[in-house]
């Protein structure tokens, strides 16, 4: 059963509207099909969630290739397509009218981690900014959020760590790592998969599962 009372929770808070910050759970994006509103990705989320997880991974922000159209942090709708995704059916129709599905590397590096660990059934994956920034008039498009609107995530963010109080907090990066640090939230540290950081990620993300400390993130 979806975990639709807790997807509501930690999105329901979140501004919408806005010229560069899209809420994948609340705004209407130009190229998602009608059945990729903003309620199927919120059902979709709710399906994420529901799970005892024993891990949350936290990057930075959604991202266009990625949660814009997912509704879920490093995930993309050719994931979602090919059933890769625990707790989540196949989808049988596509989400965006690209003429080809959005794939995101990072989503596909992580996703095969977590299958490689045998943890893809007890991890959420999340984001320190749960909108997706872009540059302005270029919704397809990512820069790095400002100070101010990291702080927009901490709420739910806050909420997401409280709920689930056994499950390890992994920083995805050093965006990540700095706001759950000034959250008074100490994360284990990965390497961000992007921009040639795979390999680090994978190992240091094996690392954490293993149970040992790792370094901070270098990217």
């Amino acid at each position: 059963m979806a975990n639709t009372k807790l997807a509501k929770l930690l999105t329901d808070n979140l501004p919408s509207g806005l010229p560069t910050l899209f809420n994948p759970w609340r705004d209407h994006c130009t190229d998602d099909e009608p059945c990729n509103g903003p309620d199927a990705k919120l059902a979709r989320l709710a399906a994420h969630l529901d799970c005892n997880p024993k891990f949350i991974l936290c990057g930075e922000a959604a991202g266009y290739l990625g949660c814009r159209h997912s509704g879920i942090a490093f995930t993309s709708e050719r994931l979602l397509l090919d059933g890769a995704i625990p707790r989540i059916s196949p989808m049988s129709q596509r989400l965006t009218s690209r003429p080809r599905p959005y794939s995101e590397p990072s989503a596909t590096i992580v996703w095969r981690a977590l299958y490689e660990l045998g943890i893809e059934e007890a991890t959420i994956l999340w984001n320190a900014l749960q909108m997706h920034p872009h540059r302005p008039k270029k919704e397809q498009s990512n820069r790095t959020p400002t100070s101010d609107e990291f702080e927009i995530g901490k709420p739910a963010l806050r909420f997401l760590v409280a709920e689930f109080p056994s499950a390890k907090v992994v920083a995805v990066g050093k965006k990540a790592k700095v706001l759950l640090d000034s959250m008074g939230i100490v994360p284990a540290a990965v390497r961000h998969p992007a921009n040639g950081g795979a390999k680090a990620f994978r190992q240091e993300l094996k690392r954490v599962v293993s149970g040992r400390d790792t370094q901070p993130p270098h990217g």
